[in-house]
């Protein structure tokens, strides 16, 4: 089983909180780390934008990407949000069975 990080911001620690709690309600993560204060610079529009953000973490599997990916987009408060997986290369190997165990949807 491949554990993944998926990384998305989001515009304050509400927004992020309430998408964690949807991701996590529905087992679609196991988990979400909500970091504040990430400055953010970005192309948006044609001109180069900067702002304060929150990151979260997000810890799924690669099974759930897909599902995930949808159900984050539809929540989420951005027009084009960040949604990027990374697949995490080792992982411990009690920290991926509850993982697993979180995110079990049968």
């Amino acid at each position: 089983m491949t554990l993944l990080v998926v990384l998305s911001t989001f515009p304050d620690a509400a927004a992020a909180r309430a998408a964690a709690e949807v991701l996590v309600n529905e087992r679609l993560a196991a988990c979400v780390n909500i970091l504040p204060g990430v400055d953010s610079i970005y192309r948006w529009e044609g001109k180069v934008e900067s702002g304060s953000e929150v990151l979260a973490l997000i810890k799924t599997t690669a099974a759930l990407w897909s599902v995930l990916e949808q159900r984050l987009r539809a929540i989420h408060p951005y027009q084009v949000p960040e949604i990027v997986a990374l697949p995490a290369s080792a992982v411990a190997e009690s920290y991926l069975h509850w993982a697993v165990e979180s995110v079990d949807r049968s």
